[in-house]
């Protein structure tokens, strides 16, 4: 059975390399672009799991999923393909502030919660906070917006290179017969007489030639619009800008045997080795039409956060700045996962917004389970 994956970002290259597993199916990937060049490339990679405020559902359901298979998944493809991915084990630290959801008890709710659900999550008072992490600022606060008043530690939630994740899960995929195609560009998708109901889509007209399949998988973030709109099922989804700095202060942060990624006020201070880190990202929004010039001041109100937090970033050098659009579904809760409405054979693993890297291993789990229940004979 063939299956064809439209978009190589970390959700297409997860979802190949689940698939790779499945005995009798024939997988090609195409994108118009290298793998892992779009949101992927520009994102952190801040798994924010446990500590997130979804606790039932659907949306906790895919995270706790997520975050159980990375602990077996990175291993996996570390042995498979002999590369390292760099993956942060130390947890998530975020810092609290006067105006932390309404207070503490929300928090102190959530760790009851997770406790029941099996998952660890800790509230650290100041003195704790500061003996562990010298290097947050717990005195001042003058420098900008809200004192540091408290913080939540998540041991079991990770940070990851995306980048990294996405080529190991290229070359995984294609080490178990994975076909990968870039620089193909879809150009149509004819589909089968529009009397019948449901629509079927037998291939691709691409730059390439015609790709055919039993199963099309759309994983193209922004480039599902246009991609649906092939198929006159408009699955609209917007662009939302995030820019990130590289900064390096030349050694770690406090305690160099503890380098957690530290959050707060929607600010990530991310620990990459050595004395570098990641900071970001802006939540930037297109003012008309899809174009997102970057600004330059919320990136600068970024750094100014972080610095709060941390003040020794003030000293700290900006080896580069990226952006990247991430994918927002309009009108709708993100990811858009399941069947594209009016079609029997076209799939949707899309517009994950800004938790694409955390979820991709659950939305692979996803896709892989509605093929193999459709039945694998097609």
């Amino acid at each position: 059975m063939n299956v064809v994956i439209i978009g190589c970002g970390v959700i297409g290259a997860a979802i190949a390399y689940e698939l790779s597993l499945v005995k009798g199916l024939k997988i090609t990937v195409c994108d118009r672009q290298p793998p892992a060049q779009a949101s992927t490339g520009a994102a952190l990679g801040v798994l924010m799991g446990v500590i997130s405020q979804k606790i039932k559902g659907k949306a906790w359901q895919m995270r706790q999923t997520s975050i159980q298979r990375y602990e077996t998944l990175i291993p996996e493809l570390e042995a498979l393909t002999g590369r390292k991915i760099p993956f942060n084990r130390q947890g998530i630290l975020m810092l609290l502030s006067d105006s932390s959801l309404e207070g503490m008890s929300v928090w102190e709710k959530l760790v009851e919660v997770r406790h029941s659900q099996g998952w660890n999550l800790e509230i650290w008072d100041m003195a704790k906070l500061q003996n562990i992490c010298p290097q947050v600022d717990v005195y001042d606060g003058l420098h900008l917006r809200e004192k540091v008043t408290g913080a939540v530690y998540s041991p079991q939630d990770r940070q990851i290179d995306p980048t990294a994740l996405t080529l190991a899960l290229v070359k995984a995929a294609q080490q178990n017969g994975v076909t990968f195609k870039f620089g193909v560009t879809v150009l149509d998708a004819p589909t089968s007489t529009p009397e019948s109901s449901p629509q079927f889509c037998n291939q691709l007209e691409t730059t390439e030639g015609k790709i055919a399949a039993d199963w099309f998988v759309v994983a193209a973030g922004l480039g599902s619009t246009p991609l649906t709109a092939k198929l006159n099922q408009i699955i609209d989804i917007r662009p939302v800008l995030g820019q990130a700095l590289h900064m390096r202060v030349g050694h770690p942060l406090g305690n160099p045997d503890f380098q957690p990624a530290i959050t707060g006020n929607d600010v990530h201070i991310v620990p990459v080795g050595g004395g570098d880190y990641w900071v970001g990202a802006t939540v930037e929004f297109p003012s008309n039409g899809d174009e997102i010039p970057p600004n330059q001041e919320l990136l600068e109100s970024v750094r100014e956060q972080a610095i709060a937090f941390c003040p020794e970033l003030a000293t700290a050098k900006i080896i580069r700045t990226w952006s990247g659009l991430r994918p927002r579904p309009e009108g709708r809760p993100a990811p858009v996962i399941g069947k594209l409405p009016g079609f029997s054979n076209v799939l949707l693993a899309t517009g994950h917004y800004r938790n694409g890297v955390l979820l991709a291993p659950a939305t692979a789990y996803a896709i892989r389970e509605m093929i193999i229940s459709q039945g694998m004979g097609g």
